[in-house]
């Protein structure tokens, strides 16, 4: 059996990248983690290298879309994995969730 590597979230300029799986048993470390990134005026949180989620990324980009409110910057989020963008829409967030194509 393959030993799977953590989930991690990292800043590259304006860009916080998830790899790894967003589960609820791995949310909070994720949280965590992203507070020590930097915001700006604006970001973009890249879901490319996720693998499995649930709601908890559900959770996630609503906490961020709360802090850069707070801190008056943007967020955005791209490249949902089908499931999450599936998630987005089941809950009614679509005109909530500054989702970009990028």
């Amino acid at each position: 059996m393959a030993i799977k590597p953590p989930s991690k979230i990292e800043q590259h300029g304006k860009t916080w990248r998830l790899a790894g799986d967003v589960l609820m048993d791995n949310a909070n470390f994720i949280l965590q983690e992203s507070k020590a990134l930097s915001m700006g005026d604006e970001f973009l949180v890249d879901f490319s290298a996720v693998g499995k989620v649930d709601t908890a990324a559900l959770s996630l980009m609503m906490e961020w879309q709360r802090r850069a409110l707070a801190s008056s910057a943007r967020v955005s989020f791209a490249n949902l994995p089908l499931n999450l963008s599936r998630l987005v829409a089941v809950y009614g967030l679509t005109d909530f969730m500054p989702v970009s194509s990028a």
